[in-house]
């Protein structure tokens, strides 16, 4: 779960999403039992923020080892932040 800090700046910040990019920040955030190759792309119930969500890191996209495979990446991602945008913002 988060340290102290983390919480002290999200309590102060108070953001509307947290959208963590990788397994690292993802379990930092939300314990070390979560997966990102699972819940990529999906609403999590957190009292961190409103909406939090996670996906993959984006270098994670560069080390896929062909174009197609890289393509597909990219668009799942995009496809990962274009959940967060809706929510933030309906009707975009």
């Amino acid at each position: 779960m988060p340290n102290a800090s983390s919480l002290e700046a999200l309590n102060l910040l108070r953001p509307e999403i947290i959208v963590c990019l990788g397994a690292t920040a993802s379990q930092a955030l939300l314990g070390r039992d979560f997966r990102v190759s699972v819940q990529r792309g999906k609403k999590i119930d957190s009292s961190l923020a409103p909406l939090v969500m996670a996906t993959v890191h984006p270098s994670s996209i560069l080390r896929a080892p062909t174009d197609t495979e890289r393509r597909t990446a990219r668009q799942l991602f995009v496809n990962d932040l274009k959940v967060a945008a809706e929510a933030l913002h309906p009707r975009w």
